[in-house]
């Protein structure tokens, strides 16, 4: 193609031109039909083919409007395809002219390279399409086949939907049953939390039954035997011994069991937020039922003196009632004594901690809890232990070293079952009062005799009431009396003590709600007297113990009875009876009243000098009561031989065969004349001789 001169203009590719020519009108806002008539085109361009006249002559009519156009084309509607065409001539024409007025061989070979284009994609069926050309065939297979595999995927891929449906029901049906068995799994483990709870309200029932009734009154008793109450046979500790190891092993049985049951729990790694965990608790209560049982059960079962003197050996016993059982008895726990104060008691109660702090000295405090197989108890004997030395607090008011009360405190730990759980144990002696000379032995009696009579159980340590009852008191005395004497004092004895200790003459019986201040028990001297009513009692207590036991076991003293009483008895009563009373003026004395003939002829009463535990320790009583002629009958009416001559000392042989035996007796010296004498006479001295003139005795040489 030649512009201007008809010579052929260079080659371009038809479809750069293409993209091109589309380029240029898109941007003008007119677009290019996909496929367009060249004669259309050129007609509505105003250009027109000419043989040999190439396309300038026809340039100058692209400026004139088209109003016609012809064509022919190929679709299926012809009429509606011109339309259409003519209409898009109508659009684009503007925007050729405006693009290539200035150059319509331009123009030109963009619409034969868009003509060829056109041809190619003509022809391409008839050159791609060849069913005899094997790759055709491949591609026909490789569909088919495609189409089959689709199918295949779309029937597996619905046979998975279904298994997924059946495995999600299934899920959902297993899913209910694993519920339902969690449910029922949780309810067991609640019942069986219940079955726990149940098992430790019982178990602390009888628990607080054992330790804090028949223990703890056990313990009580120890006191009422300090005061010489008989202790119950040992067989109730060991009853209470057999409860206790009971216990610790339920107790302990308990305690395994829930760890199980926590440990099995642990294994689901399920959490039930509506559930409560009550596991937890019920160890922790468990735990703390077994920490009770062994801290109560380490006790002393022989107690030490309560009232001690330094450097003087003494024994105490421990035992833990508890041991046969748990592995205790395999570590011979090691025991360790030593000697605290009262705020020291205090202290270690309030803290439930042994104290480490003591008060004193100790020798020999140290033992180990060893198992008797035959016995079947875990205790240790301390037998010679020794107080070397005592700190005392400071005194306050009218405090004494005597009122001052110090504990022995014996304290242990161990560990129990497998070693996880360690048991610290300790317990507080019966109150000790400390002492560095006999004679201050009364007075701390007296302390300790308050003590054990009215302590509590579950007292401060070592607080005691100012003021009790009388009657308790003096069943107190009572029981000490008996304890020491062999014999209880009578309805009569107890009265008397009373009006000695009220300074008074009360009515018989006593009231029951008369109370006595603990000062004047043992503080306020008796009236006229130098000593204290305690320590008259006490007197009488010990002079009775270690000399009169056995004709105050017999009855034959009746010892408390009112001077005046115990004359108006004998003065119904003939001569030569007597009786025997305590001495009111003279500590540990005992004093004769007997009937004698007076000057005129009336009975009078006389009183002998009373003997003290220095004349016992010379000649007994029934020796001087045999030594007196004067004497007929014990009040009433009993011989005195009768009653007095089992205790009497029997005449030994000679020490040596070149001598004659001699003995020594008790003679009354003459008295003041019935005239001389008042309704209380003064008591007739008496001498002691050997040989008696009056006797028919060998004489010494």
């Amino acid at each position: 193609v030649t512009v201007g001169s008809g010579e052929p203009a260079a080659a371009a590719d038809p479809g750069a031109d293409t993209l091109h020519l589309r380029q240029q009108l898109s941007d003008r806002g007119a677009a290019l039909p996909g496929r367009l008539d060249r004669g259309t085109i050129a007609q509505r361009a105003g250009v027109h083919e000419r043989p040999g006249g190439g396309v300038r002559a026809g340039c100058g009519q692209l400026s004139q409007p088209a109003h016609h156009g012809a064509g022919s084309g190929t679709g299926i509607n012809p009429a509606g395809k011109a339309l259409h065409d003519q209409e898009t001539a109508e659009r684009v024409g503007p925007n050729f002219r405006q693009l290539f007025s200035h150059n319509p061989a331009q123009l030109y070979q963009h619409l034969m390279n868009c003509l060829h284009r056109e041809r190619q994609c003509v022809a391409y069926p008839d050159e791609c399409v060849n069913v005899q050309d094997p790759e055709v065939t491949e591609v026909f297979n490789a569909v088919q086949q495609l189409q089959i595999m689709v199918r295949t995927n779309e029937n597996d891929n619905r046979n998975l939907m279904k298994e997924y449906e059946h495995l999600l029901l299934e899920l959902a049906q297993h899913q209910k049953m694993v519920n339902d068995r969690l449910q029922l799994c949780t309810g067991k483990r609640l019942a069986l939390v219940d079955g726990f709870r149940k098992t430790i309200l019982i178990t602390d029932e009888v628990q607080n039954k054992v330790l804090n009734k028949y223990l703890s009154q056990w313990k009580i008793n120890q006191g009422f035997a300090g005061n010489g109450a008989s202790m119950m046979s040992a067989s109730n500790l060991d009853t209470i011994q057999a409860w206790c190891e009971s216990l610790a092993e339920i107790i302990w049985s308990t305690k395994d069991q829930i760890r199980l049951a926590i440990k099995n729990k642990s294994k689901l790694h399920v959490e039930q937020e509506d559930v409560p965990d009550l596991l937890p608790q019920a160890m922790v209560d468990v735990t703390n039922l077994l920490k009770m049982l062994i801290t109560n059960t380490f006790i002393i079962e022989k107690q030490p003196p309560q009232v001690m003197k330094t450097n003087t050996r003494f024994a105490a016993t421990v035992r833990l009632l508890v041991g046969n059982t748990l592995n205790i008895k395999m570590v011979n726990p090691q025991v360790k004594v030593s000697i605290i104060s009262e705020a020291q008691a205090q202290q270690t109660q309030q803290t439930n901690k042994a104290s480490e702090q003591s008060c004193g000295e100790i020798m020999n405090n140290i033992g180990n809890l060893e198992y008797n197989e035959t016995t079947k108890q875990l205790s240790v004997s301390f037998r010679n232990m020794q107080l070397k030395k005592i700190k005392r607090a400071e005194k306050k008011g009218t405090e004494c070293v005597m009122d001052e009360k110090f504990a022995l405190l014996f304290q242990s730990s161990f560990a129990v079952g497998h070693g996880d759980l360690v048991f610290s144990v300790w317990t507080i002696s019966l109150p000790v009062v400390v002492i560095v000379h006999g004679n201050q032995e009364p007075q701390s009696w007296a302390t300790i005799t308050w003590d054990n009579a009215f302590a509590d159980i579950n007292r401060i340590p070592f607080q005691v009431p100012d003021k009790v009852i009388w009657n308790q008191l003096a069943e107190a005395l009572n029981m000490k009396f008996r304890a020491s004497t062999g014999r209880s004092l009578t309805a009569e004895n107890m009265h008397f003590l009373c009006e000695k200790a009220f300074k008074t003459n009360l009515p018989f019986p006593v009231p029951n709600d008369l109370t006595i201040m603990w000062s004047q028990f043992c503080k306020e001297p008796i009236p006229d007297r130098s000593f204290t009513f305690w320590d008259w009692f006490y007197a009488a207590m010990k002079v009775t113990r270690e000399h009169l036991r056995g004709p105050w076991m017999d009855g034959s003293i009746i010892g408390f009875i009112h001077k005046s009483k115990a004359e108006d008895y004998l003065l119904k009563c003939p001569r030569g009876t007597f009786l025997l009373r305590f001495s009111d003026s003279e500590l540990g004395g005992i004093t004769i009243a007997w009937v004698n003939e007076g000057n005129d002829g009336q009975p009078q009463i006389l009183h002998i000098q009373p003997f003290t535990a220095k004349d016992f320790s010379t000649r007994s009583l029934s020796d001087r009561i045999r030594d007196f002629d004067d004497l007929f009958y014990l009040y009433p009416n009993k011989p005195k031989h009768e009653a007095f001559d089992r205790y009497t000392t029997p005449a030994g042989p000679p020490r040596n065969k070149n001598y004659i035996a001699s003995e020594v007796r008790a003679v009354l010296m003459p008295g003041p004349t019935n005239n001389q004498m008042n309704s209380f006479p003064n008591t007739p001295s008496y001498n002691i001789q050997s040989p008696d003139a009056s006797r028919d005795t060998p004489s010494t040489g």
